[in-house]
């Protein structure tokens, strides 16, 4: 809008442009600022000079949440999908209708949780995981707000302030030792505790320095090859360049029948995206058990630590692979929704005892 005026120009001169492609499209989706749609007289003109029907131009003003998105297209775009395709069976959109009350609800359950991170000034660096934990939030009944925590400054006042913690992945040594310190944290005082790849190495290297290995660290960020809790398995060394080390994709798992991983799955058997390269050195396990942590989840040929937690803590779980690529807002992922359930557990608890 300009001039309180709709300008339809700039779309008349893209679908000229299509058009000089030999695209001839049958929808054209119109982005407009402002939360209110603009009169049909703007999708009307745009129609005659863009030679799509006027059913098939869309507005799609500004909404407050994006789970409003696939109703205003439901909406705008039913007659022409019946039209095309022949089938006027309406969509169920119960679902994202129930999304956008979850997303506009105040609840009476409130959450805090930490995101120990380095990117702390772009949330859009771990959407996936904000978004996970909003989903599991909803599974609980309860509205989670996020508080960014600088893995490079973090302190213990900061995660004292927090009803749970993740530590996220990522790559290179900068804010690592920040992690470690936020992963022990939690281990020392029974914080709820996710880790997200990086988040389940630096967990196994302050249980390793923990449990007498003072110097453990990761072999990514130059620990010495004795220290090195977390290394490139024999045969890697040396293909870092070429990509040969990641490892991509679905993995399967072998959950500890009994442990606290498998049981907030409620199956010992799950499949995993992941994305890394460096893995858990098993030569060191005696050092990590005794700093508190123990693997319950490995591949099924045991070669690869997939899953740890602490035994003696009410939920700290960490993970290898990335969990909240598998979230849904429909479908809380399970280890999610086992953080927000602990972490409104201690809530509760800590209230009680104040």
């Amino acid at each position: 809008v300009t001039s309180q005026e709709y300008k339809t120009k700039p779309a008349q001169n893209a679908m000229a442009d299509l058009r000089g492609f030999g695209i001839m499209p049958d929808v054209v989706a119109v982005r407009t600022e402002g939360s209110i749609a603009p009169p049909h007289g703007v999708a009307d003109k745009i129609a005659i000079a863009s030679g799509v029907r006027p059913e098939g131009i869309i507005m799609m003003p500004n909404v407050d949440t994006v789970y409003k998105v696939p109703l205003m297209v439901a909406r705008e775009l039913g007659p022409v999908l019946a039209s095309f395709t022949g089938n006027d069976t309406a969509p169920d959109m119960t679902r994202w209708q129930q999304l956008v009350r979850h997303d506009s609800q105040t609840y009476r359950q409130r959450l805090t949780i930490g995101l120990v991170a380095k990117y702390i000034d772009n949330a859009d660096t771990y959407l996936s995981i904000t978004e996970a934990l909003k989903a599991a939030a909803w599974a609980h009944r309860s509205e989670v707000t996020i508080q960014w925590i600088n893995a490079e400054t973090v302190t213990d006042a900061a995660l004292s302030a927090v009803d749970a913690v993740v530590v996220p992945g990522g790559f290179g040594k900068r804010g690592v030792e920040g992690k470690i310190a936020a992963a022990s944290y939690c281990l020392q005082h029974n914080v709820p505790y996710l880790g997200i790849c990086l988040g389940m190495q630096v967990a196994v290297i302050a249980a390793a320095r923990r449990g007498g290995l003072a110097q453990a660290g990761s072999a990514e960020c130059g620990a010495a090859p004795d220290d090195a809790v977390i290394y490139l398995m024999p045969g890697q060394q040396g293909k870092q360049s070429t990509g040969g080390t990641m490892r991509l994709g679905n993995y399967p798992a072998v959950l500890q029948a009994g442990s606290r991983t498998a049981k907030t799955y409620g199956e010992t058997e799950v499949v995993e995206r992941h994305r890394h390269r460096y893995e858990v050195n098993q030569a060191h396990l005696a050092a990590i058990n005794a700093g508190g942590i123990v693997v319950s989840g490995a591949s099924p040929d045991g070669r690869l630590v997939e899953f740890v937690e602490a035994p003696t803590c009410d939920y700290f779980v960490a993970t290898q692979a990335h969990p909240e690529f598998a979230s849904r807002p429909f479908r809380a992922h399970p280890l999610f929704a086992g953080l927000v359930q602990a972490a409104l557990k201690r809530q509760k608890r800590t209230k009680g005892e104040a």
